[in-house]
């Protein structure tokens, strides 16, 4: 109980801080202790992610009002060096991208849950930026929650089994 719990745990910090990767952690859990279930493990991994990112979809929404030194660091007015002009004629296409994203996703809300369940399951797009997404155009808690839960409990009970699919093509 104290693995899954501790599962639970560094999921939600990967979900909050995106330097933790919670699919090498499952990985190198499910390699160092082959007693615990995958689909256990698929769980947790799959409930600590979709409430780490609930936070960043409620700020989205405006449930969470964000704190004003983070809000004034958000708005506040850059002067254009080179650097940033640079980087924004970089990203243009990404930005561009991401606008007719979220245009389509207003316009059509059952085709943000498929976006949004597409991405809790193979991660492109980015679990994180369809979360914050999903809270921009409004969707429902209970779509946004069940929808996580499943595409992510799939794709981490696949990766916490995948050790032991691998040892078991190796012995044979």
């Amino acid at each position: 109980m104290s693995w899954i719990l501790l599962t639970l745990g560094v999921a939600f910090g990967s979900a909050i801080v995106p330097l933790v990767s919670a699919e090498v952690f499952l990985i190198g859990l499910c390699a160092t202790q082959p007693g615990l279930h995958w689909l256990w493990l698929g769980a947790a991994v799959a409930v600590g992610q979709v409430a780490g990112k609930t936070l960043y979809y409620l700020a989205a929404r405006g449930t969470i009002k964000l704190p004003k030194p983070l809000l004034d660091r958000l708005h506040r007015e850059r002067p254009m060096t080179p650097r940033r002009v640079r980087w924004q004629l970089r990203t243009k296409r990404v930005r561009a991208w991401f606008d007719r994203l979220r245009e389509r996703c207003h316009r059509h809300p059952h085709w943000m849950a498929g976006t949004y369940g597409v991405s809790s399951l193979v991660g492109l797009p980015p679990f994180m930026a369809t979360s914050v997404l999903a809270g921009l155009v409004r969707m429902r808690p209970v779509m946004f929650v069940t929808t996580g839960l499943a595409g992510r409990w799939i794709r981490f009970s696949l990766i916490a089994a995948s050790p032991a699919v691998f040892a078991g093509w190796l012995h044979h």
